[in-house]
């Protein structure tokens, strides 16, 4: 073939060529438009701020009612006064600041006299009366840096700040007389009871069971002596002339 027919023919395939490629890049399907990321709508920023809103103030008030049903379960429910796991709350922090700076604090266990009687004749709603009254007049005998507790059952604990160990027989006996003064009517009837009372120092390195502990021993101490001291007044009395009023 002549040469000029080999140029013509090489032109022809080339433009076959573009043609071929152009047809496949039709054929080809069109990609889709990648769409921008949509903003969210005003309307629901509004809203998703309100459900967010809604959310923390739903998560406050369970934090609160946690709160409030943390700080019942530390309080005596007949006497509001704090309950053992209160006392002993109170009592962990009572001694590590004995420990570090050194103050000086007593505790006072008072059993009370008496008690089962009211009981055992009147019933456990007087008894509870009696129970109610004590914890008003030992509330009332204390600073309001001070604390009282109810152990459980008669017993009630005082915590007294910055008091000596030479002041403090003279506190606990206080506190017996003003329980002996208390009355409770209940029912029409007036009733009262005794008190016997302990008391220890808290010490550096004392633990909660241990003072405790010592204040309870020092308490049975006292309520012994008492007794004793009854028992023979009752001796006396019965060994006694009769007083003439004429």
């Amino acid at each position: 073939m002549p040469k000029g027919g080999e140029r013509k023919d090489r032109r022809v395939k080339a433009r076959l060529a573009v043609v071929r490629r152009a047809d496949r890049e039709r054929a080809r399907p069109a990609a889709e438009p990648v769409e921008p990321p949509r903003r969210p709508s005003r309307s629901l920023a509004m809203r998703l701020a309100e459900e967010v809103d809604r959310l923390e103030l739903e998560l406050a008030a369970a934090r609160s009612r946690m709160a409030a049903l943390e700080a019942r379960a530390e309080i005596d429910p007949l006497t509001d006064l704090l309950n053992r796991r209160g006392l002993e709350r109170e009592l962990k922090r009572a001694l590590a600041y004995v420990k570090r700076y050194g103050t000086s604090a007593i505790l006072v266990y008072l059993d009370l006299d008496g008690f089962k009687s009211v009981n055992d004749q009147h019933g456990h709603a007087a008894g509870d009366a009696v129970l109610k009254a004590v914890a008003m007049v030992l509330t009332r005998q204390v600073r309001a840096s001070d604390l009282v507790a109810r152990l459980g059952g008669d017993e009630f604990i005082v915590l007294l700040w910055n008091l000596g160990a030479a002041d403090a027989p003279a506190k606990a006996r206080s506190l017996e007389a003003a329980v002996g003064r208390m009355t409770a009517v209940h029912g029409g009837t007036t009733l009262s009871v005794g008190a016997s009372a302990g008391h220890t120092m808290l010490l550096p390195l004392d633990g909660v069971a241990s003072v405790l502990e010592r204040a309870d021993r020092a308490m049975y101490v006292r309520k012994t002596s008492r007794r004793g001291a009854i028992a023979l007044a009752g001796s006396a009395a019965s060994r006694s002339p009769p007083v003439s009023t004429a």
